[in-house]
């Protein structure tokens, strides 16, 4: 069982699955799977933030990807706006690519070198301009002059992100690791998309800019209302940027609530490990740490029953043999345990 969504999601996650095949040649048939996001289900509401969080390699980026169709989900459905993108081809998903845009990692590698910072947010502008969405205001540029209105829309973003609409003409290199990033985020909102999904933007960045990153953020969401999917292994920022938080454990969600809730009461032994390991300033309020034994399992053959009783301190034998089910545990939180109270 899943939560019951909410009336009238943005995004409605039901089912999803990714899988990748393993083969031993180029050309040889796949003899095994790996299974990155295995059976997720969950919603977003529009203006809201979804904290995603787990340790590397648990299938956190694979979803974020797989929301936006950079992959194609072996099964499940996608819902975003009352329709299913993920049945939708590449053609048709090029329309709908306004409503969701993504921010990346990496605020370098994911502006192309080439081009100016102008040219980079400008391309989401002229790709859609002739999208059915846009048509109406792409023939409002042509009246008043498409070149001055297009480096006007350009100049506007910038200074929304807080950065200096002279330099537009600059290229990605020079520009700080944070300045970067404010310009994958002008890019992202270019079009005006109702959903953002951030694959650990500010990761990368140190600590004073990330609070800038954050903030930055909020703000928007706050002037208008999008719905962020908030990808992080810091549960520091998940907490503070986030109105509900999943966790995710080998291609599975284990717990998922209210950011607090999940936070200062974890019912998950992985949600408790993943929290424990948080840096705690004041000695008072440092809580004991819980170290995991062992290694990840392998996302090609997980273990039986829960996948996270090869690791957990408390299992019990049917752990070993029972797949626990997504139960509500306390209000609007739920986790997948068989001994979480």
């Amino acid at each position: 069982m899943t939560p019951v969504p909410a009336a009238n999601p943005l995004l409605e996650v039901r089912d999803l699955q990714v899988r990748f095949p393993v083969r031993r040649g180029l050309f040889t048939r796949a003899r095994a799977f790996v299974k990155a996001v295995d059976h997720v289900s969950f919603t977003i509401q529009p203006g809201e933030t979804l904290g995603l969080v787990g340790e590397s390699g648990c299938g956190k980026t694979t979803l974020a990807r797989a929301i936006v169709r950079l992959l194609k989900p072996a099964a499940g459905s996608i819902w975003l706006a009352d329709e299913d993108i993920a049945a939708l081809s590449a053609a048709q998903m090029r329309a709908r690519r306004r409503l969701c845009q993504m921010i990346f990692q990496d605020p370098f590698s994911s502006l192309d070198p080439r081009l100016t910072v102008g040219e980079i947010i400008g391309e989401a502008l002229e790709i859609h301009m002739t999208t059915g969405q846009m048509v109406r205001e792409a023939l409002e540029i042509q009246r008043l002059g498409a070149a001055s209105a297009y480096r006007h829309r350009i100049a506007e973003l910038l200074a929304i992100v807080g950065l200096d609409p002279a330099q537009a003409q600059r290229y990605p290199h020079e520009f700080s690791g944070g300045q970067r990033q404010r310009i994958g985020i002008a890019r992202a909102l270019a079009v005006e998309p109702k959903l953002i999904v951030c694959d650990e933007p500010v990761s990368a960045l140190d600590v004073s800019v990330q609070a800038q990153i954050i903030n930055l953020l909020q703000d928007l969401q706050r002037e208008r209302a999008v719905a962020y999917l908030f990808v992080a292994h810091d549960l520091a920022v998940i907490e503070h940027i986030s109105h509900r938080v999943m966790v995710m454990y080998l291609g599975k969600i284990v717990e998922t609530g209210p950011a607090k809730s999940v936070v200062q009461t974890p019912k998950h032994p992985y949600t408790q490990a993943l929290i424990s390991a948080v840096p705690q300033i004041d000695p008072q309020t440092r809580r004991p740490r819980i170290i995991l034994p062992g290694e990840i399992p392998s996302p090609i053959n997980p273990p039986p029953g829960c996948p996270f009783h090869p690791r957990c301190p408390i299992a019990e034998p049917r752990c070993r043999t029972e797949p626990p089910i997504l139960r509500e545990i306390a209000p609007a939180h739920w986790a997948s345990c068989h001994l979480a109270k």
